[in-house]
């Protein structure tokens, strides 16, 4: 009998707390978004200083200005130079955003040099779904 209480009571307080919810990620029926690549000097100021704080690791992060959200994606330190960020997606569905990119190595000829940081920041409409960074 204490054992069935214990159970009421802890189901009880599992439906009481509503704040501890998930959140179903529609993945079906995505919708292509557009989008701009910007380069380090079109970035907004605040997100290029977060930009140069997280570089040397991998990183993703969003940053919101008015109507605009840039979404960045970082790979942290490269042993070399060359390389350079795809985005092989952006597109939403109804309760999320989704955000893919790929790191792209550089070509026989170019590797040596100095160590690199690739990312790659793009700019698109706001949007309040989630951003899922792949």
């Amino acid at each position: 009998m204490k054992k069935f209480f214990l159970l009421l009571c802890a189901s009880a307080l599992l439906l009481t707390l509503g704040g501890c919810r998930m959140i179903r990620i529609e993945e079906a029926k995505r919708t292509p978004l557009d989008y701009t690549v910007v380069s380090g000097d079109e970035i907004p100021r605040e997100a290029a200083a977060l930009i140069e704080e997280k570089k040397d690791r991998d990183f993703q992060m969003t940053y919101q200005v008015g109507d605009d959200m840039y979404l960045i994606r970082g790979y942290g330190r490269q042993m070399s130079g060359g390389y350079s960020v795809q985005v092989t997606d952006l597109s939403m569905s109804s309760t999320a955003v989704f955000f893919e990119t790929k790191l792209i190595g550089p070509s026989e000829d170019s590797r040596g040099g100095e160590p690199s940081c690739p990312y790659i920041a793009v700019k698109t409409q706001y949007r309040e779904e989630p951003v899922q960074f792949r």
